[in-house]
């Protein structure tokens, strides 16, 4: 080595070595006065750069990326297993298989028809025997559940929606798809509702939010109640405190005199006669604002209007 290389790495190596007790002195004077540490140095992956394997070598990453396809791949149900076969040349060994797991979708329009038995009874009355549930004139379950979704969770008009569907080979209209947004909601809402209450009653918590809105052409809001566990939204006029209380009862007002009650009654002044009154009362719970009314009118109004 000539003398300038030599010369050249002492004074890098005591530079190093000055570095070093720098950064000591440093982190004592930091700790002398009460400051936090310095966070770790975390390597720049030099190191790493330079231990790369070498043209055409597979490393592991390589071979764990090749390995897995995605997060959710483990938890498919395989469908169907196709074997691909490969001419090979003359003196070559089978090594057994590689596999590749694909995921694809189907739709397809699919037009049924049912043959409905019709009777006519000793008596005249005619029968027929009922369609499946969930056909909605003319269309099956799986279009309707496509359509509500397209349009409530893919935000697609109704246009739209009718554009989509003939290009599948399906002969429906605008009305139709209007039709299947609005027509038989029955059994989603009570769905919904269902969600709610369990929501509400096994949740360890819940938030709620609420934002304006447009329902109906007229200005409203939306409120907003969930968990880590459930997603419910409620739109309403107004966001009062009767208001979200309803929506929490999933829009069924219900009116209880209890104990809670009674001890509002008396922070705001109520008559002690009149809370006697509807403490001492049969009915303590009410099911509707019209039922919690017509149990404050006087007793004479009651019977006039009942006549």
């Amino acid at each position: 080595m000539n003398p300038v290389g030599a010369e050249r790495e002492k004074v890098d190596a005591a530079f190093a070595r000055l570095q070093v007790e720098n950064q000591t002195l440093k982190d004592e004077f930091a700790r002398l006065k009460g400051l936090p540490p310095r966070p770790p140095h975390k390597p720049s992956g030099m190191e790493k750069a330079t231990d790369r394997p070498e043209r055409g070598a597979k490393s592991d990453e390589e071979e764990a990326t090749k390995r897995r396809r995605g997060p959710g791949v483990s938890k498919l149900s395989i469908d169907r297993t196709e074997t691909l076969s490969v001419g090979p040349p003359a003196g070559s060994r089978h090594k057994g298989y590689e596999d590749i797991i694909v995921q694809d979708l189907a739709v397809k329009a699919e037009a049924t028809r049912y043959r409905r038995e019709r009777w006519e009874a000793a008596d005249g009355e005619r029968l027929i025997a009922p369609l499946p549930a969930g056909i909605v004139g003319g269309c099956g379950p799986h279009l309707h559940h496509l359509v509500l979704t397209l349009h409530f969770q893919g935000q697609m008009t109704c246009e739209r929606i009718v554009a989509f569907l003939a290009g599948l080979g399906l002969a429906i209209s605008k009305r139709q798809v209007v039709r299947l947004v609005h027509a038989k909601l029955e059994g989603f809402r009570a769905e919904d509702d269902a969600v709610l209450r369990a929501g509400l009653a096994g949740s360890p918590f819940v938030t709620v939010d609420d934002t304006g809105a447009r329902h109906a052409g007229r200005a409203c809001f939306t409120t907003h109640i969930g968990s880590d566990r459930f997603t419910a939204f409620r739109t309403g006029p107004g966001k009062s405190r009767l208001a979200f209380l309803g929506r929490l009862l999933g829009g069924a007002a219900r009116y209880v005199i209890n104990g809670a009650a009674i001890a509002y009654m008396r922070g705001a002044d109520l008559p002690q006669d009149v809370i006697d009154k509807l403490a001492g009362h049969a009915s303590l719970v009410f099911g509707s604002r019209e039922d919690w009314m017509s149990h404050l009118r006087p007793r004479h109004c009651r019977s006039q209007s009942d006549a």
